[in-house]
């Protein structure tokens, strides 16, 4: 049976790294949460997580992690979903190597090479892999060459929700990292990294994919200090490029195309949605036209603001109404306001609705009224900024796995 495992989660949020793993296993136990919003007098993130797991002996923090990253304790498990943000670093005489100010990387950079924990877990939207535009794959290949400078074999892959079943097509690549003394590390082959990554990785088990399809679809290279000396080196030359799946230890780097293989049962929109819905969740009749214009394709002509010139923005169309047959679309903190991006349905009588904050919970795998202590607003924003659930808990089972041979 596996041992307790120790969890420090950053960037909490609502609490959906929490929720997806003590729904595999009461075996991990949280230890120490941050969740903070800069520039908001209202921490309404941090009060539902309060309200959810304020009784359970854990610590809860409502501060910038910059103030209290010296704070967090000895655990096993870092988890949490961080913002895409610009990765650079500068050499200055001062300070060596630097971050940007207020670049949230480099706490969690900070925390792990402090507290080198067993296992981290990261979040984070799929353009990573090929952020900045000016210089595709240098972000992430900082984020690597960080993790391998403290000893950590890591495995990455980025996953479509609705393509392992789920409701929401919902993208996001997710980081996993082992230390250079766990099992997992130790077992890695970089001999033959397409077994880990196909059969044998830590995503394999429970988010298996194809075959590798063509060779111009995978590739192998060194982030170590043979090719970068140092980690200003990779900020300013990095020119590699990065699939949706990889696996890097010792700082050498596989990765490849991932093609997700998923027989199992397929959750469809109409399947989360409530028998009965208030009024006001309606589209009203004078509100119709200005749904159908923001859904529907069109070519406007615009002009640069603070000039004279002019040119043409065009956009292709989305469903209206939204398939209930199908997963949904994936959830913006726009979510439920008179925006393009919102999910619009037929409802009772064939009028047109929104989806309820309910809804918005079940698709991103939350027990109904998890949020339900906000406005709807704040609902909305929330599930819009939230990950499923239920890929966290069956990340959760794999770490269960790995925690057994350690």
């Amino acid at each position: 049976m596996a041992k307790e495992i120790r969890v420090v989660e950053l960037f909490a949020g609502v609490g959906g790294f929490r929720c997806g793993l003590e729904a595999s296993s009461d075996h991990f136990t949280t230890l120490w949460a941050n969740q903070w919003e800069p520039g908001r007098r209202n921490q309404f993130a941090f009060d539902c997580y309060n309200v959810h797991y304020g009784d359970s002996g854990s610590l809860h923090v409502n501060k910038d992690i910059a103030e209290v990253r010296d704070d967090v304790p000895e655990h096993d498990l870092l988890v949490g979903g961080f913002p895409c943000q610009d990765y650079s670093v500068a050499a200055t005489q001062a300070k060596g190597i630097a971050g940007k100010k207020g670049v949230l990387w480099w706490h969690i950079d900070h925390i792990i090479k402090e507290k080198l924990p067993k296992y981290v877990l990261l979040e984070n939207v799929d353009r990573l892999l090929k952020s900045p535009s000016a210089q595709r794959g240098r972000d992430f290949g900082i984020i690597l060459r960080c993790l391998a400078d403290h000893g950590y074999t890591v495995e990455w892959r980025t996953i479509n929700a609705a393509d392992y079943g789920f409701v929401q097509k919902r993208r996001r690549v997710f980081i996993f990292a082992s230390r250079w003394d766990m099992r997992k590390s130790i077992d890695i082959d970089m001999g033959d990294p397409e077994t880990t990554v196909q059969e044998r990785g830590f995503f394999s088990g429970e988010f298996p994919i194809e075959p590798v399809s063509s060779d111009d679809k995978m590739g192998s290279f060194d982030m170590g200090p043979g090719r970068y000396r140092t980690l200003v080196e990779v900020s300013d030359n990095f020119a590699e490029q990065f699939f949706s799946a990889g696996v890097m230890k010792d700082y050498r780097i596989y990765t490849r195309e991932a093609t997700p293989r998923f027989d199992g049962k397929r959750a469809q929109l109409g399947d989360i949605l409530e028998n009965d819905v208030d009024d006001r969740f309606y589209v009203k009749d004078k509100d119709l036209p200005k749904w159908e214009f923001m859904k529907g394709p069109k070519k406007l002509k615009r002009r640069k603001a603070g000039t004279d010139i002019t040119y043409l923005y065009s956009e292709g169309g989305i469903p209206f109404p939204d398939s209930k047959n199908g997963p949904g679309r994936t959830m913006l903190t726009s979510e439920g306001t008179k925006n393009r991006s919102s999910h619009i349905i037929s409802g009772k009588d064939g009028r047109y609705r929104i989806l309820t904050p309910v809804e918005c919970e079940r698709m991103n795998g939350f027990p109904d009224n998890w949020t339900d202590m906000m406005t709807d607003r704040q609902r909305y924003f929330t599930m819009g900024n939230a990950l499923v659930v239920g890929l966290i808990k069956k990340m959760g089972n794999s770490l269960l796995r790995l925690a057994e041979l350690d």
